[in-house]
């Protein structure tokens, strides 16, 4: 059996360091999953064919660097209310319905139904969500029961999001839940959360 673990980080960085972390510990990359928000458009996106489906073959490996970037390699999803996304992985198919999304495409459940089928309470997939919507990385491995508590050390040596808290400064602004036709957050309302939490600001 298998259990989910997952993180929301603030920037890029983190979300990788985490993944070498799990990497480190034994975690295969196809058991892992990044959806990273993109609406600076400062990551290219390698695994896009030509018609703007993602290939099959992008995986979360890509975020380990390269000259692109710490993203460079990942596909664009379209899953509704996130704006630009770059994503791989099990977790981002799951939002798009599919094993291989499509620019444009209708997300079957989206995120928040990804998540909740991935094992995640309806509060943390809210959350999770709405992070990645306001600029953030999720971050997503699937570890046999044994190594769960062993990942979760390995994960968290890294600074992540504390998502209750996070959730908390949401609501202060009247948010209530993640809402997928809510207007998209623009870079200068991303970077305007930054500065909110404490942040620095990307540019």
């Amino acid at each position: 059996m298998t259990k989910t673990i997952t993180r929301l980080f603030d920037n890029y960085a983190d979300a990788a360091e985490a993944i070498r972390e799990l990497e480190s510990i034994g975690v295969p990359r196809d058991d892992i999953s990044v959806i990273a928000n993109n609406v600076h458009g400062e990551h290219v996106h390698e695994g896009v064919t030509e018609g703007g489906a993602v290939a099959a073959g992008t995986s979360a490996g890509a975020v380990l660097g390269g000259a692109g970037g710490v993203l460079a390699g990942l596909g664009m999803l379209a899953i509704p209310g996130l704006g630009p996304i770059v994503a791989a992985g099990w977790l981002a198919a799951a939002a798009v319905g599919a094993g291989v999304g499509a620019v444009g495409g209708a997300a079957a459940g989206g995120i928040v139904g990804a998540l909740k089928h991935a094992g995640h309470s309806d509060e943390e997939a809210q959350i999770y969500s709405e992070g990645v919507r306001r600029g953030g990385v999720l971050l997503s491995a699937k570890v046999n029961d044994a190594e769960v508590a062993r990942a979760n050390a390995a994960v968290d040596t890294v600074g992540s999001v504390d998502i209750a808290a996070r959730g908390a400064r949401y609501r202060e602004s009247g948010w209530t839940r993640f809402d997928e036709n809510a207007p998209v957050y623009s870079a200068e309302e991303v970077e305007q959360e930054r500065v909110r939490y404490g942040l620095t600001p990307r540019y």
